[in-house]
């Protein structure tokens, strides 16, 4: 599975290659508009006439693609660092297999990784119920809640949320690194 999506994720590095020198931020409204110069991209690549990438460009798909990674200053993973900074190696590798599977294996266990940052903690699985065990009556009956300890272990939670800091995400954002202008990539 990981395999599978470390080769779209390298097509798909492939193919946008240098999309952040095509992007215009317009601060005309309260939010910020992103546009895409598809003619610019198409022109330095040396693709206009390429009737393929003209259409994934105008669909949809890539409009949403503009507008969530199109922003300077976000969250970074591993399709930016590929598209910024592998350029070369995915040059070089281009007719050699072996360092191509080399390559995709490398981004497989890395998409492992980030999906599984602690792979020590196994999850047990919940245990199918015996048979017949629906027609068994288990009715426990339900504790009695002492109130005055619910009030307590309220005020408890109350008193240490105030001095807490605030919750933030473990995602930290940065300047997306834009990579080599378009004009390097003169498509094969």
């Amino acid at each position: 599975d990981k395999e599978v999506r470390a080769i779209f994720l390298r097509l798909f590095a492939q193919l946008f290659q240098g999309y952040r020198s095509c992007l215009q931020l317009i601060r005309i409204h309260a939010e910020p508009v992103i546009h895409f110069h598809k003619a610019a991209f198409l022109g330095q690549r040396g693709l206009i006439e390429n009737d393929f990438l003209t259409k994934v460009l105008n669909g949809m798909a890539f409009a949403g693609f503009v507008s969530e990674r199109g922003p300077p200053f976000r969250t970074c993973d591993l399709f930016d660092e590929l598209v910024a900074f592998e350029v070369e190696r995915i040059k070089a590798e281009e007719g050699n297999p072996p360092k191509i599977i080399k390559h995709v294996r490398e981004l497989a266990e890395q998409l492992f990784k980030n999906e599984n940052p602690n792979p020590h903690i196994a999850f047990q699985k919940v245990p199918r119920p015996t048979e017949g065990s629906h027609l068994r009556v288990h009715i426990l009956p339900f504790p009695r809640i002492n109130e005055g300890r619910v009030q307590e272990l309220l005020q408890e939670g109350l008193a240490r949320s105030q001095g807490a800091p605030p919750a933030t995400r473990g995602d930290k954002k940065c300047v997306v690194p834009a990579g080599p202008p378009v004009g390097m990539f003169i498509s094969s």
